[in-house]
């Protein structure tokens, strides 16, 4: 017998959102398959924000479907399905204790809790200390929050994340904020955890090009709601693409420090 292709990871037809009378997502359709890690890029107000909402289940579409994971939304328990997506994103700092260690932080993620109080078992502490060493901060597991930098705090979103064992892992702008030596070390962990095998998918919102690496392998481009490309970054990535996209003459240029784009 054939085999069966693999479920996607993501999957919407039709999505569209209105919120008094105005259109935010109009007819959006994307599919992201196993082995994929996309990028959600354009420009401010182009409806990256209420796509996170919709696929999280915090806002519902008024018209169209999606799955993600293969859980169709209506059909399923929304508040079980985000225990299998992890996400990382400036707007949880505010939420975390101050007072609260970074290994607690990550044991946090294994019970889908902010302000963790469970009392940790040893297996906890074990999963979350390997995890601040996937991400390089071994070292900080008994640093308080409010002693983290912006770019140790991501990190360690990011290995709060890491230790649920999420097969889809979405970045909600993680570089904002970071400074260049910051950013280039978070961006790091990005391509290392692109790479590894049997890790989640990976979801990279943003709008700086310049924020690609290079594991990253397909891009959806959104410009006033709508779907300007989407597929392979090769095919998407473009000079037009992009000016379409940002609404102005661009040129995207590619050197060996990264992508570049450029007014022309």
């Amino acid at each position: 017998m054939p085999r069966r292709a693999p479920a996607p990871v993501l999957e919407l037809s039709g999505l569209t959102v209105r919120r008094d009378g105005t259109p935010i997502l109009r007819d959006l359709a994307w599919r992201i398959l196993p082995g994929e890690h996309w990028v959600v890029l354009g420009p401010n107000g182009c409806g990256k924000t209420s796509l996170l909402k919709i696929l999280l289940g915090y806002m519902s579409p008024t018209a169209g479907e999606f799955a993600v994971l293969g859980h169709h939304y209506g059909d399923a328990d929304w508040r079980e399905l985000r225990r299998l997506v992890g996400i990382v994103s400036s707007a949880l700092h505010a939420q975390i204790p101050s007072e609260e260690f970074a290994l607690e932080t990550v044991i946090s993620g294994r019970y889908a809790q902010l302000d963790l109080w469970v009392k940790p078992t040893r297996a906890d502490h074990k999963a979350a200390r390997q995890a601040l060493r996937a991400v390089g901060l071994a070292g900080l597991a008994e640093r308080p929050w409010h002693y983290l930098s912006q770019g140790e705090r991501q990190r360690v979103l990011i290995a709060r994340a890491l230790v649920a064992r999420p097969r889809l892992l979405i970045l909600d702008e993680p570089c904002g904020g970071l400074d260049p030596v910051a950013r280039t070390r978070f961006l790091a962990v990005i391509e290392r955890l692109a790479r590894q095998r049997n890790g989640p998918a990976l979801i990279l919102v943003t709008h700086h090009v310049e924020e690609i690496t290079p594991a990253l392998s397909h891009v959806l481009l959104l410009r006033a709601g709508r779907v300007v490309a989407a597929g392979p970054r090769e095919t998407v990535l473009t000079s037009r693409t992009l000016s379409t996209a940002f609404g102005s003459r661009l040129a995207l240029r590619r050197t060996a420090a990264g992508l570049r784009l450029t007014e022309r």
